[in-house]
C-alpha cells in the first residue's frame, strides 16, 4: 500500500503578474483572471468592493489570498462582464443574483457559478470554478489514510444500504462521492444521483438538478427516481425527515443510497438523523458507513525530510491537499447502539474499542510523517 506522502497530491504555487493585471479592463481582466485561477488551481474568485476601492482575491488550498486591489472604474468594467456572461440582470444592484457560464481552457469547458450581493459599497461577487479535471479525481489520489480507501471500496461494493459523507461546505464530499461513483460505473447498475446544482458531469451516470422553485426537492426528486429502476443513488443532501427517511427506505429495499450531511464528526451523523425524527428501526440496519472528512493543506515534499526545521509561514511551504478523514462502519455493535439510541459519546466510546479513529488521530499520524502540520489539523478540526 502506498504511503500517505505519496498519494497526497501536490500543485504549483499560486504565481501570478498583478502589475500586469492592474492594467486590464472588463472582458479581458475577467479572462485573465479565470485562465490564471484555472492554471493555478483555485476554487474560487472573490470580488469585493471597499471604501476607497475594491479587493479580488482567491481561495488557494483552502484558505484566502489577496491578488490586487482595483478602482471603481475597473470593478465596474469587470462586474459588467461578469454580469453579461452570467446572464444577471445589469440594472438590478440591490438584491442578490445567482447565475453562471463556461468558458474553455487547455481543451475543456470550465462551468463558474456567480453569486452577486449587494454591499454598502456595491456589489460583492464570488465566481466558483468548477474545472472537471480537478473535480473528478480518483479515488486512490484523494490521499485517505490509513486504509480508509479500502474499507471505503468494500462498503460502495455492497448491495444496498446507506453510506453518509459528512463535513462543511469546501471539504471535499462531492469530489469524494463522485471519485466512489465513478468506480461504481459501467458495471452493469443503474446510477442515478439528485444534485443541487450539479458540478461535474459523469459518464454513463443520469445526473438530476433539484429545482425547489419548481417544487423539485430531494424529497420529491428521490420519490420520483425510485420509479426509474436505480441500483445506485446519490442524495446530494439530506436537509429534512422526509429525505433522510425515503433515502434509508430506498436502502431497505435493495437500493445502495449514498448521501451527504452536515455534521462536524462521522458519529455526530446518528443523533443528527435521529433528531430529524428517523425510525430507530428502520435507520439502523440501513446504515453501512459515515465517512466525514476536511482537506488539509500538506507540507512541500521538498522540505519534509531536509532535516532543517521550517517556519510554516514561509512561502512554498505547503504546496498541496490531502484529505484528512474519519471513516465509522456500522458494525453490529453501532447498529445495536442506534437501536438503544445511544448518545454520541457512548458510540464514539465502542466504536473506539473496534479501531475507530478520528479526524484528530489521524492528524497526529500525518503531521508525525510530517505530511501536514499539527496547526493545520487544528485548524480544520478545532483540536
Amino acid at each position: 500500500m502506498a504511503s500517505i506522502s505519496e498519494i497526497c497530491y501536490t500543485i504549483p504555487m499560486p504565481s501570478i503578474d498583478t502589475a500586469k493585471l492592474a492594467k486590464l479592463q472588463g472582458e479581458e481582466l475577467l479572462s485573465t483572471l479565470e485562465q490564471e485561477a484555472v492554471r493555478n488551481h483555485i476554487s474560487d474568485i472573490h470580488i469585493n468592493p471597499q471604501k476607497t476601492s475594491v479587493k479580488i482575491e482567491w481561495r488557494e488550498l483552502g484558505l484566502l489570498s489577496k491578488i490586487l486591489d482595483v478602482s471603481f472604474d475597473t470593478y465596474d468594467t469587470l462586474r459588467r462582464r461578469i454580469k453579461f456572461k452570467s446572464k444577471l440582470k445589469l440594472n438590478l444592484e440591490n438584491v442578490p443574483q445567482d447565475g453562471q457560464y463556461t468558458f474553455q481552457t487547455s481543451g475543456r469547458m470550465v462551468n463558474v457559478r456567480v453569486a452577486s450581493l449587494p454591499t454598502k459599497f456595491g456589489e460583492t461577487y464570488t465566481l466558483r470554478l468548477l474545472d472537471p479535471e480537478r473535480g473528478i479525481v480518483p479515488l486512490e489520489k484523494l490521499g485517505f489514510p490509513g486504509n480508509t480507501k479500502e474499507k471505503l471500496q468494500e462498503v460502495a461494493e455492497l448491495p444496498n444500504g446507506l453510506i453518509l459523507v459528512t463535513g462543511p461546505t469546501g471539504s471535499g464530499k462531492t469530489t469524494t462521492l463522485y471519485a466512489l461513483l465513478s468506480t461504481l460505473s459501467g458495471k452493469d447498475r443503474n446510477i442515478i444521483t439528485l444534485e443541487d446544482p450539479i458540478e461535474y458531469e459523469l459518464k454513463d451516470i443520469i445526473q438530476s438538478q433539484i429545482e425547489t422553485e419548481a417544487g423539485y426537492t430531494f424529497a420529491s426528486g428521490l420519490r420520483s427516481i425510485l420509479r426509474h429502476d436505480p441500483d445506485i443513488i446519490l442524495v446530494g443532501e439530506i436537509r429534512d425527515q422526509e429525505t433522510a427517511q425515503t433515502a434509508i427506505d430506498a436502502s431497505l429495499t435493495g437500493h445502495l443510497v449514498f448521501a451527504t450531511l452536515h455534521t462536524n464528526s462521522a458519529i455526530e451523523a446518528i443523533p443528527r438523523l435521529l433528531s430529524m425524527g428517523v425510525s430507530t428501526y428502520t435507520f439502523a440496519p440501513a446504515l453501512r458507513a459515515v465517512l466525514a472528512q476536511r482537506l488539509v493543506r500538506t507540507v512541500n515534499p521538498v522540505l519534509r525530510n531536509d532535516g532543517k526545521k521550517h517556519d510554516e509561514n514561509e512561502k512554498d511551504f505547503y504546496t498541496g491537499q490531502c484529505a484528512l478523514s474519519e471513516l465509522l462502519i456500522a458494525t453490529d455493535t453501532i447498529k445495536n447502539l442506534i437501536l438503544n439510541q445511544a448518545t454520541a459519546s457512548e458510540i464514539m466510546e465502542a466504536a473506539k474499542k473496534e479501531g475507530y479513529k478520528t479526524m484528530a488521530d489521524w492528524g497526529r499520524t500525518l503531521s508525525e510523517e510530517r505530511v501536514t502540520t499539527m496547526a493545520e489539523v487544528a485548524r480544520v478540526t478545532a483540536v
